[in-house]
């Protein structure tokens, strides 16, 4: 069944997003002063928002917010009313922190069992959660919205990667959460072990954490014969939960708008506003939260590059197009735009090469350089690998235009990923 939010019109889902919108835009004025302060530079006031449209008079906010007044700074209840509380790794700076009400984690765990039911999982399966634990919220959110859905929830966590490929076999879970990039260091775990992933209980995979493509997800549903589908979130707006990818459609992530308001604005808008896009334009994802109560989040600047869609397996809910990159792992080289996801599908694409490769960008005189680094496909020899190196080097050429470098090296050699994947090694100035 699903749940009421999901069967609104959308004039009854318009008209309770402007009364949460109108809450949430009080109470972060009345109880935050950092966004108090804000407002009041920007000439704007909680009863300036008579309709949705009006979340455009208000300022963004981004990471540098939160940094700026770590680590409890953003909270807007007492501290006795938190608990729970997350934050970022920090790896460029203090970490970001978000505190939870008891109310707000149970709201968080019914929306990631939202998610989990709209991608095939049901009361009674086993839910493999290889997102980390911690302070990172993958883990914790899985869990709790497994367990909200009356999922058993195994609390695997990453590394370990041949025990994680054994209790797969020995427990026999159906669902698996967890980055698509670990996803491929355990198939090719399965391999290692001469196990046909394609013969295990696993039914559906539910990724998320960081941007993939649609070669990746062939590249998965047909090494382990499941369905691949997309989840997002983030710490600072909730965690995983935000938005999921429904598996009877598989074309781009529903966004529940029962609890946060989209936002798609030009991504080189720095004016503390940020200039609105109509949907079906690409552009930086921005996000309100509309029932948060620890941490409300206004107009928050989430980098990540996408386009909001009409709804389809849940019509009344837009839906948000996989994101095809971030503003902020964008390379410029020589004045052409690149993402690691470009090269990903080329690299998916390209005969006798496995999906694991790295950017390596360095300084050759005074100008940029990049060069990436693949791994072959087990049995691949010499000439087929210099023949897959000299296709990749011409396709990115022709798709992308930019001139690279590309290096086929022996399987297994790429560092492997457990969490977040960081294609991107920066050299330049070292």
């Amino acid at each position: 069944m699903l749940d009421p939010a999901e069967r609104m019109s959308v004039d009854e889902l318009r008209a309770l997003q402007l009364e949460r919108l109108q809450w949430t835009l009080r109470h972060a004025y009345d109880n935050v002063p950092h966004y108090r302060q804000k407002f009041d530079a920007h000439g704007v006031h909680p009863d300036d928002c008579r309709e949705l449209a009006d979340i455009a008079k208000f300022p963004t906010t981004t990471k540098a917010d939160l940094r700026e007044t770590y680590p409890f700074g953003m909270f807007a209840v007492p501290r006795e009313r938190v608990n729970r509380i997350h934050a970022s790794s920090g790896t460029t700076g203090r970490p970001t922190v978000v505190g939870y009400t008891a109310g707000d984690i149970d709201r968080w765990s019914s929306l990631v069992a939202r998610s989990i039911r709209a991608a095939g999982g049901r009361p009674g399966h086993r839910i493999h959660v290889a997102y980390g634990y911690g302070l990172f919220t993958g883990g914790l959110g899985a869990h709790y919205g497994a367990e909200k859905l009356g999922a058993t929830a195994i609390p695997m966590s990453g590394g370990m990667t041949p025990r994680q490929v054994q209790l797969i076999r020995d427990f026999e879970p159906e669902v698996i959460m967890l980055t698509p990039s670990y996803m491929l260091t355990l198939l090719d775990e399965f391999d290692r072990q001469g196990v046909d992933p394609r013969e295990s209980s696993l039914r559906i995979g539910i990724f998320g954490a960081e941007p993939w493509t649609e070669q990746m997800r062939r590249e998965i549903e047909e090494r382990a014969g499941i369905h691949a589908v997309d989840i997002y979130g983030l710490s600072e707006v909730m965690g995983p939960g935000v938005s999921q990818e429904c598996v009877e459609s598989k074309d781009g992530l529903h966004i529940w708008e029962d609890h946060f308001l989209p936002e798609i604005v030009d991504p080189l808008d720095g004016d503390g506003r940020g200039t609105p896009l109509p949907d079906g334009e690409e552009g930086e994802l921005l996000f309100t939260s509309l029932t948060k109560e620890a941490l409300p989040i206004i107009r928050y600047r989430t980098r990540d590059l996408t386009t909001l869609l009409p709804g389809t397996a849940r019509p009344s809910m837009r839906r948000m197009a996989k994101i095809t990159g971030r503003s902020d792992d964008m390379i410029i080289l020589r004045g052409v735009n690149v993402f690691p996801t470009q090269i990903e599908e080329i690299v998916l694409r390209t005969p006798g090469l496995a999906p694991h490769f790295q950017l390596v960008l360095t300084t050759e005189g005074r100008m940029d350089a990049l060069a990436v680094r693949v791994e072959a496909r087990q049995g691949v020899g010499t000439q087929e690998r210099a023949a897959a190196a000299a296709a990749l080097q011409r396709e990115i050429k022709e798709r992308v235009g930019v001139t690279c470098v590309c290096e086929v090296v022996d399987p297994d050699t790429l560092e492997r990923s457990v969490g977040k994947l960081q294609r991107l090694q920066d050299r330049r100035g070292t």
